[in-house]
């Protein structure tokens, strides 16, 4: 897992939702933000990747964005704002291993046909006969 940490951008908003007053006052939600672009972290390839597989998540500069306000305090929410980006990121540059077609072998067709035949003959036997 790549830790690109220095590369990110915080800025900090008030939270919404439950907390009472101290919702009204202090800036607890988290907005971590990481061009992807600038990035010595990655090399082309990997940025190319990061850009098709998060482009519904990274806006039209090139910024991707995420907004944590789980926690009450500032320092968990950039904790876990931090930890997100991170994982969303390095599962983005992971390439899927390419899947090959293979075909059942003979004695496995001819164990799957003679299995139905077996069956095929139990059924008929139970059939009451004149």
């Amino acid at each position: 897992m790549r830790d690109f940490s220095k590369e990110l951008n915080f800025k900090t908003s008030r939270s919404s939702g439950a907390g009472g007053q101290n919702v009204n006052k202090v800036e607890t939600s988290v907005t971590v933000m990481w061009k992807v672009e600038d990035s010595d972290f990655f090399n082309g390839f990997q940025k190319n990747l990061i850009f098709t597989k998060l482009k519904n998540r990274i806006n039209l500069d090139g910024i991707l964005q995420l907004t944590v306000s789980e926690s009450r305090t500032q320092l968990q929410n950039k904790k876990i704002a931090t930890d997100k980006i991170l994982e969303i990121v390095n599962d983005s540059i992971i390439v899927p291993k390419i899947r090959y077609k293979t075909k059942p072998s003979k004695a496995k067709v001819q164990k799957r046909l003679d299995s139905k035949k077996k069956i095929s003959d139990k059924k008929e036997n139970r059939r009451f006969k004149f």
